[in-house]
């Protein structure tokens, strides 16, 4: 089977929808209907029902549905790792959400490099969803990530469960306080732990999706907010931030998420690594380099 059919069923399958699966794929309408028909006449099985509400998967489709990640994901994996730059022996994708990039990921890679270094690095990062279909497609051999959902095929464990700490510029403050609170997204489960501790909380007048940027922005501005313990820890030690006693402080449970059929040989030294570097083992900060 043709790796783009595969692509292209599984793309359908997502979004219900050969129009929709063709726009993102970035391929004509017509290409999309193509390919199904040649996947369909080499199986010599109808794969989906079209409708006014979209395409449905026929019992035979259904059955594709539990090998194509499959043949997808090893594709792409054989497609990199022959790929293998001169010098080293294997490659290897890894990957983090953009929030957990630095320190995380940076510690990560500089630890493969000094203990690993016949194995050659592909570094991504993204955001959630994508970077959890990159994993599940094989793009990505291993990411550290918030809460991924759990796919067939794909093994997630945790590595460290942070805490989200508050911390301001002034000697106090809180998230009702006078001083400016600058609001973070950190996901529905802080969202709700957060009102249930500050319900009488006003909306901050400043909020982001992006921990880098915003911690960027408290220290330009003032202010207090919740961030990752790790992210803050040295800016603390600097006197920059300073830790707002006797506030709450929440739970951020960190995995790592994989291909369930990766070489042992391959990424299980990698995640040793990754665990040794969660536990405690930090590179600097870069002098203009922040992290949320």
């Amino acid at each position: 089977m043709d790796v783009d059919l595969a692509r292209t069923f599984l793309e359908i399958v997502s979004t219900r929808s050969f129009v929709r699966a063709a726009e993102r794929l970035n391929v004509a309408q017509t290409t999309v209907s193509a390919r199904i028909r040649t996947l369909e006449d080499q199986l010599g099985r109808s794969l989906f029902v079209r409708n006014k509400g979209g395409a449905t998967l026929t019992p035979a489709g259904e059955q594709l549905l539990r090998y194509a990640p499959t043949f997808v994901q090893l594709w792409e994996r054989v497609r990199h790792q022959v790929a293998v730059p001169e010098g080293h022996q294997s490659v290897l994708a890894i990957g983090s959400e953009i929030s957990l990039w630095q320190p995380l990921l940076l510690d990560w890679v500089l630890w493969m490099r000094r203990n690993i270094p016949q194995t050659a690095l592909r570094v991504h990062v993204d955001v959630p969803q994508d970077l959890i279909d990159q994993v599940a497609s094989g793009l990505v051999d291993a990411a550290v990530m918030y809460a991924p959902p759990h796919r067939p095929g794909l093994k997630v464990d945790l590595l460290l469960d942070e805490k989200l700490v508050l911390v301001t510029t002034a000697d106090a403050a809180s998230p009702d306080s006078e001083t400016s609170f600058v609001g973070m997204e950190w996901g529905p489960h802080f969202s709700q732990d957060f009102a249930s501790s500050f319900p009488g909380a006003p909306h901050p007048g400043v909020s982001f999706n992006l921990g880098p940027l915003a911690l960027s922005y408290l220290l330009a501005a003032g202010g207090s907010g919740y961030f990752r313990m790790r992210a803050v820890e040295q800016l603390v030690q600097q006197g920059r931030l300073r830790l707002v006693p006797g506030q709450p402080q929440f739970s951020y449970p960190i995995h790592v998420v994989y291909s369930s059929d990766l070489d042992d040989a391959l990424i299980q030294p990698a995640i040793a690594g990754l665990r040794l570097v969660a536990g405690g083992r930090r590179a600097p900060l870069p002098p203009d380099g922040l992290s949320a």
